[in-house]
């Protein structure tokens, strides 16, 4: 009697273990290949706005949603020693143009044709006293005199000419490198009005009047206004799948139960070390009607799609090669693509086969 009571426990039993294994068939679907990757929502030309120079916050000239364009004024920032050396190397430059140095000039071309006069004069003389000297008249030393007084008048004229020149020479010298460092000093003072790169509309206004900026930290962000762009992570094991104009579906957070289309457009090429994932840019095929810089993003990037397969749960699947069939025997398989869910199968079942799902 005991015995039998045994018997039943352990039938009982195996009928149990029996019924605690899920069966299914596999079944002919179609099949997609993705990989994952997250990122955000970001304008096309966004950028960070810096400030070149330290200084103290004098004037906002944006609000947070204005439409700017190239060039227009954002921030103001006061700096007064660049105010100063402005001037001082406005007033350099004035000192040192040529039209302010205009009479030494002027006074040196008067030399200048004083000499040439005296030149031409004493050369007159010379001639007079070669004549007469061929005439027999004068004295040697009269000649002389007059050849030397000649020689000196034409040195002092060629001096005189050199002296112009030279000093024509350092004013445009002086004048060109004065007005150089009043560009430099313009250049800077310019700094101190911090502009828009690009036409776009301001998001964010880091910074608040009467604040100290500096070259480390941003100021302000601008990007496009209607045309925006996906910034995604891919980890480093999936980068080689990834081809640019490859298919997106993607999901945000924003908008719950939404499906987007967009395609890749540009995969950066260096990883990043921390994260250990590569950055890959995408445009949206379909978009919300609405769409903001830094909306959380998911999505599956389409490697490649298969019609009409023999697919199974992939949690069916032993060490992704084996499957347990009804008899309780392992059988090998040949997978193709996988995805979350469901597993393509090449070889090693059909449609008719049963197979269990293993127990964890």
């Amino acid at each position: 009697m005991k015995a039998r009571f045994t018997d039943l426990i352990l039938l009982l039993a195996c009928f149990s273990c029996k019924e605690n294994f899920e069966k299914t068939k596999p079944s002919v679907e179609n099949i997609t290949e993705s990989v994952y990757a997250s990122g955000i929502v970001k304008t096309k030309n966004q950028y960070q706005v810096f400030s070149t120079v330290n200084g103290l916050i004098r004037q906002i000239l944006v609000t947070e949603g204005d439409i700017v364009k190239k060039g227009d004024p954002l921030i103001r920032i006061v700096n007064e020693t660049s105010k100063l050396n402005m001037d001082n190397a406005k007033l350099a430059a004035d000192f040192a143009a040529v039209n302010a140095n205009q009479d030494k000039l002027n006074e040196l071309k008067i030399n200048i044709d004083l000499a040439k006069n005296k030149m031409d004069n004493d050369m007159l003389l010379l001639q007079r006293q070669r004549n007469l000297w061929a005439q027999s008249i004068g004295t040697k030393n009269d000649l002389e005199q007059r050849e030397l007084a000649y020689k000196n008048s034409t040195t002092n004229y060629e001096a005189a000419i050199l002296r112009y020149n030279d000093l024509k020479r350092q004013l445009n010298f002086s004048a060109q490198q004065s007005q150089k460092n009043l560009q430099i000093s313009t250049s800077i003072a310019n700094d101190f009005t911090i502009k828009s790169e690009t036409n776009g509309k301001v998001y964010n206004i880091l910074k608040e009047q009467g604040e100290i900026v500096n070259t480390l930290n941003p100021i302000a962000i601008i990007g496009d206004a209607s045309d925006f762009l996906m910034e995604l992570q891919v980890d480093e094991y999936d980068i080689a799948r990834v081809k640019t104009g490859q298919k997106i579906v993607l999901t945000l957070d924003s908008y719950k139960g939404q499906v987007f289309e967009a395609a890749v457009t540009k995969i950066n090429p260096i990883m990043n070390e921390r994260s250990r994932s590569f950055t890959v840019e995408a445009g949206f095929v379909t978009k919300p009607q609405t769409l903001y810089p830094n909306l959380s993003i998911e999505a599956n990037i389409i490697i490649q799609t298969k019609e009409k397969v023999l697919l199974i749960p992939r949690n069916y699947l032993i060490d992704d090669s084996l499957v347990l069939m009804e008899n309780k025997q392992k059988r090998k398989v040949t997978t193709g693509l996988k995805d979350y869910q469901k597993a393509e199968i090449l070889s090693g079942l059909s449609l008719n086969d049963i197979i269990l799902k293993p127990a964890k």
